[in-house]
């Protein structure tokens, strides 16, 4: 087709008094195809990417503002002010040097870390199913192009403004937009006036509204800006990007603390020198300031929370709440779907059963209508009481026929097979993939639904499905006879329990049976031997459907397309058969389950399959016992069975369900109530409009990206972008191992500030011959040690691989903060051994190799008094500089050793960790070695033999660190557990062998 040249600058265009010719034939495009790739990406060159401006996003100065505005910084100038003032030009160059570059660091590191954070939530935006390359396509929503070709369902935020040319009971709600609170309802009809009200132009819809009811499609008419809402600058997908996670509150109160720790320092070095200032004690005080605040904290936090976004985005989990990321490690209970997410969502209808006929088996997989359909009769046992054998297409007996008109009509999913070069003619499909294997079925059977439709089948109303209800019908009009206008027939399809309530007859062959006799039992024992079929597939894990039909008589008068009500239509219908539905586990479902047994987190399957259905999947996956049975089993229930009960009852239950069957809406929300009464942290999954209380009600809602609709992602926390079980487990995991990693840098930021504050305050009790206090380090080398030494290796303990048992430990308690009583523990006992064996060599080094003496004025500028007192000052800052780079490699994991041949060749896994410390060790000779630098700057000298008393505090360190984690290890809890995934099923055994099933389920 030839392409019609679009320009940018087009005035606005009242598209509503265009017929849908008219507006394909403006934007160059298809209805059917759809528009290229390639002419796609030239419109979207065009036209700009279909997003708002001015919504947000990351404002460079707001980053730096946020580097500049600290406590730290104004600690730094008042440093670099008394530095100056009192003429020491290269320790106040120095500090200045240090505030810029510590805010260009952290600005940089920040800056790039916030937009790798709000490009991936943008991943998270709404989606846009859309018609590409003659085929069904999901694009992010800003890259919808004029001329494009929408499709919008049940709980799809429209995503742009759009001609509509395909309705069938679209409602969508526009109170954003016109204020109107009821739902609008859609048509096709052309509207003359060009200005009619926007709540008029009833054949179009806007972006940012929402779709209440029934599907569409649509051909893209503005984007961006030029769409009605752009032009009121508003939208309702934004994402407040700039909340506080509560880490950051944490950190927040921890500089809070810190802040007037420094204070009360300060006035203890003023009131050691009974509150005289002079300079020298001013300095002083600023370096024990400067030594207590972790400079480095806020980037490591930045980098670390940025490399934790990315890493979930890797395995395909998008991160819209920050603070979802640190829950995640805090789970105790995983909620899930089962279709998609723990099985391949690849359905294929392998069996079907009709009253009349029995059993059918089908053969062929995936989208591809190629196989054949094979009547075994009924079943004694294992075995079929007839010879096999097969259907030719087209034929069969009228009952079977009807079903399979049913499957087909019954149904909106579009089988398509593409012309494009590229595909090779290929097999797609649109729709649901329910609905994508019936029609499959149908298309194998010869009664393809264009087939159908070609015949004289025209759809007049439409009741989509709808999770309250679990089942859809339609009304369609049959081919015209020579005697007249076709019958009106009404097909149904749905959940077994859900569809049988609506009907009053049975197709028995040829004849249509009353369920409803003189004897009142005829429904019974019609729903008895249904069931005992349904059973018979779904134990073999099929996902059963029921269809029905019925002929209707129009009453007159009525709009058959908007005047008619759901109830009256799903009446009175005539049970045709079931069809068993086979949708595999994913080979990597077992695994994740497992895994999350041995990571002590309980896995929920909350489904609307049949009980048999979900059990069997679930016995595959592991969620349950391969020995356990279906019935009167504690472990299974069905909604209805969960529901009846009170909370009181619930509560009372040693275990909640590991399956919910035929579960609505409602019951998630019901089993996130009672996970929070059992004090448990829990993650809910979700993909449907009425999925957000859910979502929302969990500590982590997670939305399906494939399969969720707009509403779900944006209740959700974190949204899949393959809707896969094994992803929730890896993010699970990741959460764990990020929470750890911040656990592991506080600690050793924090453990060097107390190393540096205890060499500081004991340094007060030494005095130079001019009564002054000595410092045992300048406050250069505290700032060096606190920015160059220590930050570099924080940073690489943020970037961490998760350890060996992160996913064999139980969760962490969600009440736990960032401190535990362990972590505070490490952090003074390491402090104070690092802080006392620096401090022993600047003694050992000052009174045993320099016999005492303190000098004049060794503060402030070097002289030959001197000498002592900054060769002992070397000797403690080289010895903390090891202790602290020692000390990172310790901080790699609690409890077990940092210095085993194995933990020390995992360093390599870990670049960034040992790069900065082969840089930490490098640094240390030039700062001690070079002339003028060491004397003038860092207010110290070279040193020789004194390396031995280095060297030896590096082992006592070392020596130490491991005999206190060999006591910790024999004295405290456990963290790992062994075996839990065993432990976990056969615990699940007990349970059943123990219970007496009717006292916990109410029949």
């Amino acid at each position: 087709m030839a392409k019609k040249k679009v320009v940018s600058n087009e005035p606005e265009t009242p598209f509503h008094t265009f017929t849908v010719d008219q507006t394909a034939q403006h934007y160059s495009t298809n209805t059917l195809e759809g528009l290229t790739s390639q002419e796609a990406d030239n419109r979207l060159k065009i036209y700009g990417v279909n997003e708002l401006q001015g919504n947000g996003g990351v404002k460079w100065y707001k980053v730096l503002w946020r580097q500049i505005a600290n406590a730290l910084v104004v600690i730094l100038l008042i440093a670099t002010i008394l530095s100056f003032a009192t003429k020491d030009f290269a320790e106040g160059g120095v500090i200045l040097f240090i505030i810029i570059m510590n805010a260009g660091i952290g600005f940089w590191q920040e800056y790039n870390a916030e937009q790798t954070m709000e490009a991936l939530r943008n991943m998270s935006s709404p989606t846009a199913k859309v018609i590409r390359d003659e085929t069904r396509a999901t694009i992010p929503n800003n890259q919808a192009v004029p001329g494009d070709i929408m499709i919008f369902e049940d709980g799809d935020v429209i995503g742009a403004d759009c001609r509509l040319f395909e309705v069938f009971n679209l409602e969508t709600d526009e109170a954003l937009l016109t204020g109107e609170s009821l739902p609008v309802q859609k048509n096709l009809e052309l509207i003359e006036h060009a200005e009619q009200a926007l709540g008029d132009r009833l054949n179009m819809v806007f972006a940012s509204t929402t779709v209440v009811k029934g599907r569409t499609k649509g051909i893209v008419t503005t984007t961006g800006m030029k769409t009605q809402i752009g032009k009121i600058a508003t939208t309702l997908m934004e994402v407040d990007t700039n909340e506080a996670t509560p880490l950051q509150k944490r950190l927040n109160k921890m500089a809070y603390f810190i802040f007037l720790a420094a204070i009360i320092l300060v006035i203890i070095v003023f009131g050691v020198h009974n509150f005289k200032y002079s300079n020298e004690v001013a300095i002083y005080a600023i370096s024990v300031a400067i030594a207590i605040i972790p400079e480095g904290l806020v980037a490591v936090v930045t980098l670390t929370m940025a490399f934790g976004v990315r890493r979930m985005a890797e395995v395909k989990a998008i991160v819209r709440r920050l603070s979802s990321l640190e829950s995640l490690g805090a789970v105790t209970n995983i909620c899930s779907d089962k279709t998609g997410t723990l099985t391949q969502s690849k359905m294929v209808a392998v069996r079907m059963w009709l009253p009349s006929d029995g059993f059918y088996r089908i053969t062929g997989t995936g989208f591809i209508p190629e196989g054949d359909v094979f009547r075994q009769g009924e079943i004694d046992g294992d075995e079929f009481l007839m010879q096999e054998e097969q259907i030719p297409t087209g034929s069969g007996s009228d009952h079977y026929l009807r079903a399979l008109e049913a499957a087909s009509l019954c149904n909106m999913a579009e089988l398509r097979r593409t012309a494009h070069p590229d595909t090779n003619g290929e097999w797609s499909a649109i729709g649901d993939p329910t609905e994508i294997a019936l029609q499959v079925l149908a298309y194998k059977a010869g009664l393809a639904k264009p087939d159908l439709l070609d015949q004289g089948f025209k759809l007049i109303a439409e009741f989509p499905f709808d999770s309250s209800v679990k089942r859809m019908s339609v009304l369609y009009q049959g081919p015209d006879t020579e005697e007249g206008p076709g019958d009106y027939f009404i097909f149904l399809k749905g959940a077994t329990e859900r569809v049988i309530g609506c009907c009053t007859y049975w197709r028995d062959g040829d004849i249509e049976r009353s369920l409803i006799g003189e004897k009142g039992t005829e429904r019974a024992t019609f729903e008895e031997m249904m069931t005992e079929k349904m059973d018979i597939l779904a134990e073999k894990g099929l996902r059963v459907l029921t269809l029905a039909y019925r002929r209707f008589e129009p009453p007159p008068g009525v709009d058959l397309v908007h005047g008619l009500d759901r109830a009256s239509i799903e009446a009175d219908m005539v049970f045709l058969g079931l069809v068993g539905i086979y949708d595999p586990p994913r080979a990597e479902s077992r695994p994740a389950v497992l895994k999350c047994y041995d990571a002590g987190i309980r896995v929920h399957m909350l489904t609307g399959d049949h009980p048999s259905t979900a059990a069997a999947i679930a016995k595959e996956v592991a969620i349950i016992p391969e020995d356990c049975v279906v019935k009167d089993n504690p472990l299974i229930m069905t909604a209805g069975q969960f529901d009846a009960m009170s909370d009181e009852e619930v509560d009372r239950l040693t275990e909640l369900p590991r399956v919910v069957a035929r579960c609505s809406p409602n019951t998630k929300v019901k089993m996130i109530a009672a996970l929070h009464r059992r004090d448990l942290f829990a993650t809910m999954t979700g993909d449907g409009v009425n999925d957000s209380p859910s979502l929302k009600a969990a500590n982590v809602g997670i939305a399906m990206g494939q399969s969720g609709s707009d509403v779900a992602k944006q209740a959700a926390d974190i949204v899949l972008t393959d809707d896969n079980f094994a992803t929730i487990v890896q993010a699970v995991a990741e959460g764990r191992r990020m929470f750890a990693n911040i656990q592991k840098f506080v600690q050793h930021l924090m453990s060097v500030n107390v190393a540096e504050i205890v060499v500081l305050i004991v340094g007060l009790a030494f005095k130079d011959d001019d009564h002054n206090a000595v410092f045992p380090m300048s406050a250069v080398e505290i700032l060096f040690l606190n920015m160059i030494t220590s930050s570099p290796p924080a940073m690489g303990l943020g970037l961490e691989p998760a350890s060996e048992t992160n996913m064999h430990e139980p969760p962490r308690s969600a009440k736990q903060g960032l401190f535990s009583f362990e972590v505070i523990m490490d952090t003074f006992v390491y402090g104070i051994v690092m802080g006392g064996l620096s401090f022993a060599n600047f003694l050992i080094t000052l009174f045993v190799f320099n016999k005492g003496r303190m000098g004049h004025e060794c503060n402030r500028e070097y002289s030959d008094s001197c000498f002592g007192v900054f060769r002992a000052r070397t000797t403690a800052y080289a010895s903390l500089t090891f202790l602290i780079l020692a000390h990172a490699i310790n901080c790699r994991a609690l409890r077990e050793s940092g210095w085993t041949p194995k933990n020390l060749a995992t360093l390599k896994y870990n670049k960034t960790l040992w790069i900065s410390l082969v840089a930490g060790v490098i640094l240390v000779f030039p700062v001690i070695y070079i002339p003028g630098l060491n004397h003038d700057v860092f207010k110290h000298s070279s040193i020789s033999y004194e390396w031995g008393l280095v060297a030896a505090a590096l082992v006592i360190f070392i020596a130490f660190a491991e005999v206190y984690k060999f006591v910790k290890r024999r004295t405290m809890k456990p963290l790992a557990i062994q075996s839990n995934a065993d432990a976990e099923l056969e615990r699940m055994r007990t349970y059943m062998s123990q219970t007496d099933s009717l006292d916990v389920i109410k029949q």
